[in-house]
């Protein structure tokens, strides 16, 4: 026989960590007032629930609407550590959808970012911010990028790759700070780790640094180019694409390509020219084009002809491209 008994236990749905949603549209503008509230357990239970709803863009839209980045860029300074982790977190997890990065730019969150606690998660929103050229712009303007550079050093390699991914966004759209603040040693050291992905990314991030001629004379000087030589024989292939794409640039120079000629980077430059990868055929032929504008690089590809031949057949336009281009500047005469 049943028993009107009351059960002691919470029923199966119910999180006693998060705070209970409000119905409808009025969801959003409570965990709100929960963040500002001055009980250190509202405001840790109110995140936990921020951190379900930021999945779905539509929320996001609404808690910016309603005022809740505010409340979080506030409470990046809360003297708990658990409710600054899990700032960072609903941070992160709302710069996933390009509603919440242009949130961020508009709120001016990025200046507002703590610079010692909830690294991983404080990083990975960068990196997110940083895939919209207004927010690498954003966070470029910000000036957080000699502290970026200055913690490339000192980081995790975890937390690294993540720097590295926003500093290659960033520099595409200015490497002018990151230069004065020494990141192409940084980078060299980066490229000498035993971790691929650090070194895929370390040479990726070089591509951006050599895009002014200031980083291509920097990538000179500081003897990184025999290193990207050695990279083009990487066992892994992105790293060898990236280290392709860096020699493209920094060979646009005198000094580059002759750095270049020096290491004998034709050779392993022609072997990519049959890599899986269209980024990194695409990346020789243009490095190659490049050695090409020297006399000695010329005299040397002539007889490699056929093969650029070959890829004017490649499946990728850009290859083709590239290769028409490499045929007339290795067979054009003076």
């Amino acid at each position: 026989m049943a028993h009107a008994r009351i059960s002691m236990y919470l029923p199966l749905d119910i999180n006693p960590t998060q705070a209970a949603i409000a119905y409808g549209c009025r969801a959003l503008p409570k965990l709100n007032e929960e963040l500002q509230s001055e009980d250190l357990l509202t405001r840790q239970k109110a995140l936990m629930a921020l951190c379900d709803l930021m999945h779905d863009p539509e929320h996001v839209y609404v808690a910016i609407d309603t005022g809740c980045l505010e409340s979080l860029k506030a409470l990046l300074k809360d003297n708990n550590d658990m409710v600054r982790i899990k700032t960072t977190e609903v941070l992160y997890i709302m710069a996933t959808h390009n509603v919440g990065r242009e949130g961020f730019l508009e709120h001016d969150v990025i200046r507002n970012a703590p610079q010692s606690a909830c690294r991983k998660n404080l990083h990975l929103a960068f990196k997110h911010v940083a895939q919209l050229p207004s927010g690498a712009q954003g966070i470029v303007n910000s000036g957080l990028i000699p502290s970026l550079v200055w913690k490339l050093q000192r980081e995790e390699e975890e937390i690294q790759g993540l720097l590295l991914d926003t500093l290659a966004a960033c520099l595409m759209e200015d490497a002018t700070e990151a230069l004065g603040s020494h990141v192409v040693p940084f980078l060299k050291q980066k490229l000498l780790s035993t971790n691929d992905d650090i070194r895929s990314k370390a040479a990726r991030t070089l591509i951006a640094v050599s895009i002014p001629l200031e980083g291509k004379n920097q990538v000179w000087q500081h003897d990184v180019i025999p290193i990207l030589v050695h990279l083009l024989k990487d066992k892994v292939e992105e790293v060898q694409a990236n280290a392709a794409g860096a020699l493209m640039y920094a060979t646009v120079t005198t000094q580059g390509k002759y750095a270049a000629l020096d290491t004998e980077a034709i050779h392993p430059l022609l072997s990519l020219l049959g890599s899986s990868l269209s980024k990194a055929r695409l990346n020789a032929t243009k490095a190659l084009t490049m050695l090409a504008e020297a006399p000695e690089g010329r005299k040397f590809l002539q007889s490699r002809v056929p093969v650029f031949r070959v890829l004017e057949d490649d499946t990728s336009e850009a290859v083709r491209r590239a290769a028409q281009i490499a045929v007339k500047v290795i067979e054009w005469k003076p």
